[in-house]
């Protein structure tokens, strides 16, 4: 019996784990698997209302659930990143869940913007770090609104850390077919990556299959436009990672598809689309709940329910490759609900799994 957690969280975070339960219901009665829920509140409305973020308590009930789903926080009623740090940031660190898995995969050669690229080139994986660098909040102000202000916010690496997230990388990538694995930094100008680099080195001799490069942060940028086939798995820091994967979700076809994994194997971890709340679109039925579905996959995944996830991602494959959706933004015109009753209605053309 798989223990879920679900934070529906903010703006249109309600209406895409909606569809994503829906999703989660449909793959447990096709293959057989057993899970129950439980709803958790918190986020801007449930802060604005009792002023209570993440209790304690709950942060204890929520390390014995098998996972955590995850719609999406974020309130303009509230200063930037107060739920997002309260929240997501207080789950990512106090349940250290230090990997931080997103997919870059082109389902449809028609979602991206790349001229000439098909789901063939567009196919890797990023493993950002996700519980250092400058997200730590080792901050601060000093002259505040002077003109004299100064502002400090430290980066912060340690070895443990950086070779934890890199030896997950390099066993991801000794899994994959190609077993490839580039290490993104910016040693050149950041020398506190030096501690990168060696480490990267010296756990590369444990993986002789897995062949490594590295490149810097910008470079990276270029070349994921120019020539995204050149990419199976990339491990980076916690801020660069973060960076690349939007760019990565735009040239899979944008936010509306694009799903991440907070990790710590073996221990509850957290799963959950990478957009934003995108409040202008709460509420209308219109945003699109592909991320969140995804999202659902991987977490079926992560709990080993391995044919429940391949069902549900082959679903959702199935209908962008052959075009029955050709967006997966919110100006689609075709509804959050629809969505996610078009993905169970293509499970549901496979027999069931036992």
């Amino acid at each position: 019996m798989h223990d879920i957690a679900v934070i529906a969280g903010d703006g249109i975070g309600p209406e895409v784990v909606r569809e994503g339960l829906k999703v989660l219901e449909h793959a447990a009665r096709q293959t057989g698997f057993k899970y129950k829920i439980t709803e958790y509140p918190y986020g801007a409305n449930h802060y604005i209302a009792s002023g209570e973020m993440l209790p304690d308590n709950a942060l204890e009930e929520l390390r014995g659930k098998s996972a955590i789903f995850l719609g999406a926080l974020g309130d303009p009623r509230l200063a930037p990143g107060t739920v997002e740090r309260g929240i997501v940031g207080a789950l990512r660190f106090k349940l250290d869940l230090y990997v931080n898995l997103r997919p870059v995969v082109l389902y449809s050669a028609d979602l991206t913007p790349l001229k000439d690229k098909t789901p063939a080139d567009i196919n890797f994986i990023v493993v950002r770090e996700n519980t250092e660098d400058a997200y730590v909040g080792i901050t601060g102000h000093f002259k505040k609104d002077t003109p004299d202000e100064i502002a400090v916010q430290e980066i912060l690496y340690t070895r443990k850390g950086v070779e934890r997230i890199i030896r997950y990388a390099f066993e991801l990538a000794r899994t994959r077919d190609r077993k490839k694995l580039l290490l993104v930094d910016k040693v050149n100008a950041l020398q506190s990556h030096d501690l990168w680099r060696r480490v990267f080195a010296l756990v590369g001799q444990e993986y002789p299959e897995v062949t490594t490069e590295t490149a810097y942060v910008d470079a990276t940028t270029m070349w994921m436009v120019k020539n995204p086939e050149w990419f199976d798995v990339i491990v980076t820091t916690n801020m660069f990672g973060d960076i690349i994967t939007d760019l990565g979700a735009m040239i899979q076809g944008g936010m509306g598809v694009a799903a991440s994994g907070n990790i710590h194997p073996g221990k509850v971890s957290m799963f959950e689309p990478i957009h934003g709340s995108a409040p202008k679109h709460a509420g209308k039925n219109e945003a699109n709940p592909i991320g969140a579905i995804l999202a659902v996959s991987m977490m079926l995944d992560y709990l080993g329910e391995t044919k429940a996830a391949a069902l549900v991602e082959n679903a959702v494959r199935t209908l962008l490759s052959s075009g029955q959706i050709r967006d997966v933004s919110a100006q689609s015109g075709i509804g959050t609900d629809r969505v996610g009753n078009m993905v169970v209605a293509e499970m549901q053309e496979v027999p069931a799994i036992t």
